[in-house]
């Protein structure tokens, strides 16, 4: 039997931001990462 689990978030605006900023490094991480591959 497989367990899932669905959660929800409401950040602050403040946290809004701070998840764009770090997502956005990871995707650049992650392209250059491809790119050198």
């Amino acid at each position: 039997m497989k367990l899932r689990c669905r959660y929800r978030i409401y950040p602050t605006d403040q946290q809004k931001r701070l998840m764009s900023q770090l997502f956005g490094c990871c995707r650049v991480v992650f392209n250059d990462a491809l790119a050198y591959c």
